[in-house]
């Protein structure tokens, strides 16, 4: 039985970091399972780890995908030390102006393929393993004009922190969910259409993949949290969308971004 870990949107951003950091872990592991949409991208990490990989060129916002995943599971039966779903995009333009086909596959791969790759893994995590989901800040409120991508986020959320309750009940593995802020990565460059002016004028606060991932492997240590937060003001924001009322915060939005 081979002690496996799998990155999903492994290569780039969010993703591709938490694949390096794995190199930290190559004692426990006989591979890496690495899958994206790019299947040079994804070959090209062998040269960056030395714990073998497998690549599977897969879209996850297909049902054919995540079943292709759960089949591969089946036959080989591998131990799952850790799953960590970092795929996923998002958008900023108001419903209307989106087109509808995009909405609906950003639904499929940021909240069905989470639910099926998760659901395959499941029987074969290994006790105590560790499966990492990445959600968002934008989870903990409503965000006018980014409105599909913080509602599947949420979902993200509620999702991971239930699973991490009955994972544990079932062998003692986890689920954290990693929720970051503006975070330096290939994201923007789906999100913002060239031909579009960027909804979002003002930035908070602007982190980088590296401190996003080392922020979750330490949280990762702390077996009573399921979520991870990286920065103080990401922390201090989602503090204030818990306390104020959900109308108010869309006001202040709205108003930051000039979009009164």
């Amino acid at each position: 039985m081979k002690n496996i870990a799998i990155v999903t949107g492994a290569s780039s951003g969010i993703g591709k970091e938490f694949f390096l950091s794995l190199n930290n872990k190559k004692a426990e592991l006989d591979e890496i399972w690495v899958v994206a949409r790019s299947e040079d991208k994804l070959q090209a990490l062998q040269a960056q780890t030395e714990i073998p990989i497998r690549v599977f060129p897969l879209d996850l916002s297909t049902m054919e995908a995540t079943q292709r995943l759960e089949e591969t599971f089946e036959t080989e039966k591998p131990s799952i030390r850790y799953l960590i779903c970092a795929s996923g995009f998002g958008r900023f333009s108001a419903i209307a102006d989106d087109d509808n086909a995009v909405l609906q596959n950003m639904v499929d791969l940021n909240c069905r393929s989470i639910v099926g790759v998760t659901r395959a893994a499941y029987p074969y995590m290994a006790k105590g393993g560790l499966v990492m989901l990445v959600a968002s800040v934008a989870a903990f409120q409503p965000i006018p004009y980014i409105a599909t991508y913080a509602a599947s986020k949420a979902f993200v959320l509620s999702y991971g922190r239930a699973l991490n309750k009955e994972l544990q009940k079932t062998n003692g593995a986890r689920c954290l969910c990693v929720c970051p802020f503006w975070t330096k990565t290939a994201f923007f460059d789906r999100a913002i259409s060239p031909d579009e002016k960027t909804v979002v004028k003002k930035y908070v606060a602007m982190y980088t993949p590296d401190q996003i991932v080392k922020r979750a492997w330490k949280d990762a240590k702390k077996k009573r949290r399921d979520i991870s937060i990286c920065g103080v003001k990401a922390k201090g924001q989602t503090l204030l969308v818990k306390l104020l009322p959900h109308k108010l915060v869309m006001k202040v939005w709205m108003s930051q971004q000039k979009l009164n």
